[in-house]
């Protein structure tokens, strides 16, 4: 049955490149024209929660929310993830109340079209560059004082070993410390299972919220890593 995933890997390829064709020129129409006003951002990401809500259409895939968020959609998070496979950028983007700026790859800029999109909307870095992680964490934390949460993926990059989680970064627990901005868990169940290189298929993606993690005065990163990855586990144990 592997062909068939892969032939069906093959057609999820051709939709998002379909999804992200049409969604660049609406993009681009809103920055190009600033419509929205100061509401530009917030005004974006609905088009990407469009878009996240189109993809998961064409790949006959439910998200579904397990455990639904506690925190007021109003206010301003760092929101966290586990990352198993590429489901999870739009699956975070489809179940996460309000705005919020993903930090991506900074190599991801390059790619055609899906580069522009996070250029104009989101924010990026390039870890292995001290003068690039300064400059991602500014631009996080003037997110932060407009309003506009944050999204990382704490681990960098999709997790390919055998373990639930992949060792946490640093950026987002230090932009939680230095802003005494919460931290928010989710996580995801079931994205590894449905997308494995180019093997696709349809079926259910959970999602599970976790409780706000307020940092303390003088708490360490590692303290407040250790608290995100807590809770993570105790899904991620039980799946």
């Amino acid at each position: 049955m592997n062909w068939l995933k892969t032939i069906y890997g093959i057609y999820g390829m051709l939709m998002i490149t379909l999804v992200v064709i049409i969604s660049v020129p609406i993009y681009f129409l809103v920055f190009a024209t600033n419509i929205f006003g100061k509401q530009t951002p917030h005004g974006a990401h609905k088009i990407t929660i469009a878009a996240s809500k189109a993809v998961f259409i064409f790949y006959l895939i439910r998200v579904r929310v397990m455990r639904k968020p506690t925190f007021d959609p109003e206010k301003t998070f760092v929101f966290i993830s586990n990352h198993t496979s590429l489901l999870d950028v739009p699956a975070c983007a489809l179940v996460t109340p309000g705005t919020f700026r993903y930090l991506a790859k900074e190599e991801l800029t390059k790619v055609p079209l899906f580069g522009y999109i996070i250029r104009k909307l989101y924010l990026s870095v390039n870890r292995k560059d001290e003068e690039s992680r300064a400059r991602s964490m500014n631009n996080m934390l003037a997110s932060l004082k407009d309003g506009i949460s944050i999204f990382i993926f704490p681990e960098g990059t999709r997790n390919k070993t055998d373990q639930p989680l992949a060792k946490f970064y640093d950026g987002a627990f230090r932009l939680s410390l230095e802003t005494n901005t919460p931290i928010v868990p989710m996580t995801i169940l079931n994205s590894k299972k449905l997308l494995w290189k180019f093997q696709l298929r349809p079926g259910y993606l959970d999602c599970y919220w976790g409780e706000p993690i307020y940092p303390l005065t003088g708490e360490s990163i590692e303290s407040l890593k250790e608290k995100a990855q807590n809770q993570m586990m105790k899904y991620l144990l039980h799946q």
